[in-house]
């Protein structure tokens, strides 16, 4: 119990954190779309409100969930290689979107579809 209460405040909930810091990047960058200032701020607000209820109730406790089925299985196969993987992607996913949002911007970790394209402010 104690290794995955550890495991939940060193590793996952940080990880989901710095997911809801990109969707917070996201929400900024596609209120540029938006000219009114008041109704951009209210946007960014419930957008970033919504994110979080999403990272605290939905995206948290599935990963630890994964974590602790990786946990269970790979026990017995292989000790605890499947979630050691497991830490490690999750790490160099957010890593990587990390990497192209930042050298990058932020257009390049959305798909094509959702990018703003050309907009005079």
């Amino acid at each position: 119990m104690r290794t995955t209460r550890a495991l939940e405040r060193y590793y996952v909930l940080p990880c989901c954190l710095l997911l809801l810091n990109l969707c917070n990047e996201i929400i900024a960058y596609k209120a540029r779309l938006i000219d009114d200032g008041l109704l951009r701020t209210l946007f960014i607000m419930g957008f970033v409100l919504f994110g979080a209820s999403l990272v605290a109730f939905a995206i948290a406790p599935g990963l630890i969930w994964v974590v602790q089925s990786l946990r269970l299985t790979s026990r017995s196969n292989a000790g605890q290689a499947g979630e050691v993987f497991f830490l490690l992607g999750l790490g160099a996913v957010i890593f990587w979107l990390y990497y192209r949002n930042y050298l990058m911007g932020t257009e390049y970790i959305l798909p094509a579809l959702w990018r703003n394209g050309l907009h005079l402010p």
